[in-house]
């Protein structure tokens, strides 16, 4: 092979990178198909971190043989004849392969550490039914450059068995795939040999444990089999049914072939590295490949992201203008609030409040504005908790509506089952409404002494009569688009006295902005529980174009690898 060391390394850094870019491409929403995507993505992280990247970075490591298969066709029992001795668990009860078994030669231990291959399985030294221990066996019966891995069923009865032994298979450079005249046709075994096979993984299959009568039609019927799903070139050996010894092992000729075929690649370093370049060069194909479907699934995740904050949006948005409309149209002034402001204009304290240099005003305006000092401060209050109490109302409406709107949505029902609160208006929206309409009387009290000290009236004696005046601004503000102002006139009457019609034209407006904008701001905040919820999904905007760039860039260090090793060959045969 003529690969370079900087090609090499090339490749290991465009493999990581491919890795950390699947591990940031979350499908987190519940679109259709996501959970078979979701598997699809964990199975080429666990595939680049178990074989790809390891074997990537020790290419001279021994050829790790893989003995898979179906529930009881003899995994174990071959490993063991193969190997001459008992080194794995085998039995009648199922399931039998509970902790996998790696035999290799005693002086290549070091390659099969837990930082080198199989990172998630805890090394022992001993038998163990633990799942998640990888139990290694030195064994002089083994031969240098090959070492032989027994993994559980493919089709136990146990999840985790089948999951086990699927993560093995993809951490092999060479299946030995184990079936029986009884099992050979079954469809779990078949759907890891159809995965084998679009990989381009190099497999052998052994049909084990069959009748010797029976071997050549059976056989032949599994070799059409095998080649009919793109698997012709794949050795198909064949194991007579036969009694085991006390040791649990096959007479040695029936494993004969099988263990000279597995000894000659062994002794034939170029024939070993053909077997590991393939399944390596098939495995980067597939993983880049699979990694641009990821990447439009995250795509797909996007735009739903993107459609849960439009419709919570519109939502919001909906309620907001309905909102900014209800401050302006009166209908705040009615019931408590009314009747606090008919009480102010009629208590006859209003004008005395005010210069005596707009006491000419009074005969004409006094019966109908009037008011105390105390009456101004419960209008004050009346309107502040009419504010209040419409903000909450309409803040329920819209994270009503917004909540309705992803629940007819798979994805958002599922992020409205994770936080039962969406639906209802934030916990703290009657408190920041408090400070915001409290902050926008200030506000409209300070305009208004603005405004009268521009006339140069007497600051004590308009102490109060710049409150009384505030007040029927707030009132002025409340009912600035109302078709039936005449409740709201006294004050505007008052006001246009004493500050003139622009100028109280113009403070209305700008106090009426005010309250528009607060008001749209408390609702904006309550609106950001939404956005926060689609935005901890954690769906980075570039994710999708940064995997498929990191699928190109392996691509690209795959092309060049192939370049390297024709040129090599080309040098080699000039």
């Amino acid at each position: 092979m003529s690969v370079s060391s900087d090609q090499n390394t090339r490749m290991i850094t465009a493999l990581v990178q491919l890795r950390g870019a699947l591990q940031a491409a979350g499908l987190p929403l519940e679109l259709p198909g996501v959970d078979a995507l979701r598997a699809s993505r964990q199975q080429m992280i666990d595939q680049l971190e178990d074989y790809a990247i390891p074997r990537q970075m020790s290419l001279d490591a021994p050829l790790l043989v893989v003995v898979g298969g179906s529930t009881g066709a003899g995994k174990s029992t071959l490993v063991n004849s193969l190997v001459g001795s008992r080194v794995t668990a085998s039995g009648l009860l199922r399931p039998t392969t509970r902790s996998p078994v790696l035999v290799h030669h005693p002086g290549e231990e070091q390659w099969f550490g837990q930082d080198r291959l199989l990172p998630d399985l805890v090394r022992v030294d001993h038998g163990t039914d633990d799942p998640r221990s990888l139990q290694l066996v030195a064994s002089d019966r083994v031969p240098e450059g090959l070492a032989i891995l027994d993994a559980p069923d493919v089709d136990s009865v146990e999840e985790h068995n089948r999951e086990l032994a699927a993560h093995l298979l993809a951490a092999a450079d060479l299946w030995l795939f184990v079936t029986s005249a009884a099992r050979y046709s079954d469809q779990v075994p078949w759907e890891h040999l159809r995965t084998a096979a679009e990989r381009g993984t190099a497999v052998a299959v052994v049909l084990d444990r069959t009748p010797a009568d029976a071997v050549q039609t059976v056989s032949a019927h599994l070799a059409r089999m095998l080649a009919s799903r793109g698997l012709k070139d794949s050795p198909l050996f064949t194991v007579d049914e036969s009694p085991v010894s006390e040791d649990g092992l096959l007479p040695a000729e029936l494993v004969a072939d099988i263990r000279g075929w597995l000894l000659s690649l062994a002794a034939d370093p170029a024939a070993r590295q053909l077997v590991v370049r393939q399944t390596l060069d098939g495995t980067v194909r597939t993983l880049a490949r699979h990694s641009h479907a990821v990447a439009d699934a995250v795509g797909e995740q996007l735009a739903a992201a993107a459609a849960l904050r439009a419709s919570a949006d519109a939502a919001y948005d909906e309620q907001a203008a309905r909102l900014v409309g209800l401050v302006g149209d009166g209908s705040l002034l009615r019931g408590e609030a009314l009747a606090r402001w008919q009480d102010f204009i009629g208590s006859g304290e209003l004008l005395r409040g005010l210069d005596q240099r707009v006491g000419r005003l009074r005969d004409r305006v006094f019966s109908a504005v009037k008011g105390t000092p105390q009456a101004a401060d419960r209008v004050a209050l009346a309107i502040e908790a009419g504010v209040e109490s419409l903000v909450l109302d309409v803040a329920e409406s819209a994270a009503d509506a917004a909540a309705a709107a992803w629940s007819e949505r798979e994805d958002g029902r599922v992020l409205l089952a994770g936080d039962h609160r969406l639906g209802r208006a934030g916990p703290d929206v009657r408190r920041r409404a408090e400070a915001e309409v409290r902050s926008w009387q200030q506000e409209v009290l300070e305009q208004v002494r603005a405004a009268v000290a521009e006339w140069r009236m007497n600051a004590d004696l308009l102490t109060y009569g710049a409150q009384g005046l505030g007040v029927a601004l707030m009132v002025q503000v409340l009912t600035r688009t109302a078709a039936d102002r005449s409740a709201a006139q006294p004050g505007r009457t008052l006001l246009d006295a004493v500050l003139g019609a622009a100028a109280v034209g113009d403070l209305v407006e700008r106090a009426g902005a005010s309250l528009d904008r607060r008001v749209g701001g408390l609702l904006d905040a309550d609106r950001a529980r939404f956005a926060a919820v689609v935005t901890a999904l954690g769906v980075a905007e570039d994710s999708a174009e940064q995997l498929r760039a990191a699928a190109r860039r392996v691509d690209d260090r795959r092309f060049e690898q192939a370049r390297g090793e024709t040129d090599g060959t080309a040098t080699d045969n000039h």
